[in-house]
């Protein structure tokens, strides 16, 4: 589990915990690891904290390595690991800010894809599940700012990803799907955003938001776990290349 200490990665984790899952909880923040394996021990769970920035070859394939030492096989990847910068327009969103928000969405993405692939290539079974956004499935200015072509662009690639993964190792018993989330509260995804941002521009975004999605209010990460949860399992045994949008109605508008 990448971005395993906060948000979705740790109702992800708390999830996979309660239906017998060991976890390998990787972070780059080192105090979210350890935090959120000591909850998941105190749940009566294997887990262990690993430090890595997913989008460094080294740290992934370490942090692999890591996993493996630990548990001796890897089941389940779930590429949870993302950031968002400031929301701007095109015309306005630096080449710095492109680069960095690419590197962890998309290249971390593929890195621990790949580096996890031939272990579940020598068990011949595995499942993969990405995160993508609704960004990923279209776009959406309610005449500011409110997202960002770069983190659209990069969840629109990690579908692609996924679709591509799931077609070349179907018949090696590998399942790959992805996951595309409207918004949901108690994440950081968002906090770059909060931080430059005024008040009345916060407010403004609030509204934007629950007047475009048709049940009228955020998602909770804790409302994802089923969704996970169904994706890692046997459950989902005829289940690959596919998107789920879970987003309160958003892209059915």
């Amino acid at each position: 589990m990448t971005g395993a200490g906060n948000g979705l990665g740790s109702a992800f984790s708390r999830g996979l915990a309660r239906h017998g899952a060991a976890i390998a909880c990787v972070d780059i923040d080192p105090a979210r690891a350890k935090a959120i394996v000591e909850e998941l021990i105190a749940m009566g769970a294997r887990a262990e904290a690993i430090v890595a920035d997913v989008s460094d070859e080294r740290a992934v394939d370490a942090a692999i390595a890591a996993t493996l030492a630990a548990f001796g096989r890897i089941d389940v990847l779930i590429n949870n690991a993302g950031i968002t910068t400031v929301p701007m327009r095109v015309h306005e969103l630096s080449i710095a800010d492109w680069d960095r928000l690419m590197a962890v969405n998309l290249r971390g993405t593929f890195l621990v894809t790949r580096a996890t692939l031939p272990t579940m290539l020598a068990a011949q079974r595995g499942s993969i599940v990405n995160l993508a956004s609704v960004y990923g499935l279209g776009g959406f200015y309610p005449g500011f700012p409110a997202g960002l072509a770069s983190y659209a662009a990069s969840k629109a690639a990690v579908i692609g990803l996924t679709r591509q993964c799931a077609v070349e190792y179907a018949r090696d018993g590998i399942r790959v799907n992805v996951i595309a989330p409207g918004y949901h509260g108690g994440t950081d995804l968002g906090h770059e955003g909060r931080a430059n941002a005024s008040a009345e521009t916060i407010a403004k975004l609030e509204g934007a938001i629950h007047a475009a999605i048709p049940m009228g209010r955020r998602g909770t990460p804790a409302e994802l776990e089923g969704l996970a949860i169904y994706l890692a399992s046997d459950a989902s045994s005829y289940v690959t290349g596919q998107v789920f949008a879970h987003d309160g109605g958003w892209s059915a508008t």
